[in-house]
């Protein structure tokens, strides 16, 4: 059909997880055979790239339909506009305008998982749909914790402390007990689980986050943590030549290969690390991510993608793409995203389905991050923040922390240098927004 409406959607391709891209367009074609009055056009863009790609298409009047951001992009999303100065997406909560199907494809919108709805809830309204949902776990070797006589994983930072200690005390025991890459995911979680925000205007979710926390009683006491169990030999680092970089494989290889009895990543390694265990010999348990015992615990963020929706469109054009995202999500395909990649399940007759099928008590270690983010309290902190330049943000705090970890700095103090650095990124980029300077390279991480 030559008049078929055309619908393009972009997905970044991440060069560890080539499944998106191809899996997208499989889908695509089936949602077409469904709906044969379109053309569903899907383009694969650097992840890294995603941001910068679509600012410059909407400038030249070519911005796709559909766009999937990483999550820490969220702001960026918001703040791109077009030519004339207009927003380029608009919420797909306002689009369906409560709608229960669209085209014959039932909504889930309201059906996902509340913490990844929440985060991407502003001004009373979810902006965008979230197909890719992780948090962040821990993962315990309980073979060499039960050697050291722990028969529960502890789950609070004192109780991970004293647990590293008898395993360092094992004669025959690996030569640290614990590693985590120096990553500003986890500034963000422990900030989270101790209901601190990163920034004012409840994390950027009441208004533009104008000031950050960086230096925040909060993150200062995880970060006088980090640096404790890394002074008593507990902690095992891996700086990278560019400590802005993160070795990720390195991280699961001193797990996989027993160097350590605990390490924390993201939940998407929950079926790798099971695997390693397997394969090495020894058992291991997925469990939540440690909090400070000191503190009410608030909740953890989440990290994955959403699909943002292109404003101004006429209306066949605009249900065909709210459509297309339904059927990104139906439970049979939100299961089998889950069971092929390890993201979360994302709605909850997914999760239900899966449940039916016996998958979690098949597979117990996909179980723990639904359970993590089912504790979260939904509070502003809890929710996560909403951040201009906020992989540039991330970078600050990593730079700060390998410099903790391997000089000998005063932590506060460090930690408010890199608070004024981060206030001049995001100032710079709040400047740009009011066109009051000239916008720089969009970054993303």
């Amino acid at each position: 059909m030559s008049n078929r409406i055309v619908i393009d959607v972009v997905v970044p391709q991440y060069p560890f997880m080539p499944y998106f891209l191809d899996r997208t367009r499989e889908l695509a074609a089936k949602f077409m055979a469904g709906h044969p009055d379109y053309l569903i056009r899907v383009s694969g863009v650097d992840w890294l790239s995603v941001s910068q790609a679509v600012h410059d298409a909407a400038q030249q009047g070519t911005a796709p339909t559909v766009v999937q951001y990483f999550y820490t992009s969220a702001q960026q999303a918001r703040d791109t506009r077009r030519p004339d100065g207009s927003p380029l997406f608009t919420s797909v909560e306002r689009a369906i305008a409560g709608r229960t199907e669209i085209l014959g494809e039932p909504v889930v919108l309201g059906d996902v998982a509340p913490a990844a709805r929440r985060y991407y809830t502003y001004d009373g309204e979810v902006v965008a749909m979230p197909p890719l949902t992780s948090t962040t776990l821990l993962y315990a070797n309980t073979t060499v914790l039960n050697r050291a006589g722990i028969t529960e994983v502890p789950q609070t930072w004192a109780g991970i402390e004293a647990a590293c200690r008898a395993v360092a005390a094992l004669p025959d025991g690996p030569a640290h007990a614990i590693t985590w890459p120096n990553h500003g995911w986890w500034f963000q979680q422990s900030a989270a689980q101790q209901g601190a925000l990163l920034a004012d205007h409840d994390n950027g979710r009441s208004g533009r986050a104008e000031q950050v926390y960086l230096d925040s009683d909060a993150m200062l006491a995880y970060v006088e943590w980090w640096r404790r169990l890394h002074r008593a030999g507990l902690y095992r680092y891996h700086p990278s030549r560019v400590n802005t970089e993160v070795d990720w494989d390195a991280n699961f290889r001193a797990f996989a290969d027993q160097q350590v009895a605990f390490t924390l990543t993201t939940s998407v390694e929950a079926a790798r690390m099971a695997q390693a265990g397997r394969d090495g010999g020894f058992a291991v348990r997925a469990c939540r991510m440690p909090y400070n015992e000191q503190v009410p615990y608030a909740g953890n963020v989440i990290g994955g993608d959403a699909l943002w929706l292109a404003d101004g469109l006429d209306q066949e054009t605009q249900d065909g793409a709210l459509a297309f995202m339904q059927y990104l999500n139906t439970p049979r395909t939100a299961a089998d995203r889950h069971r092929e990649t390890g993201f979360i399940p994302v709605t909850g007759d997914a999760i239900e389905l899966l449940e039916r099928e016996g998958w979690f008590e098949q597979n117990p270690h996909f179980r723990t991050a639904l359970d993590q983010l089912a504790a979260n309290d939904g509070s502003p902190a809890a929710q996560g923040a909403l951040l201009g330049d906020f992989a540039g943000i991330q970078d600050v705090m990593t730079r700060a922390m390998h410099d903790v970890l391997v000089s000998d700095v005063d932590p506060r103090a460090r930690f408010t240098q890199a608070n004024a650095e981060a206030q001049q990124l995001l100032d710079d980029y709040n400047a740009a927004c009011r066109g009051l300077r000239p916008r720089g390279p969009i970054r993303v991480g």
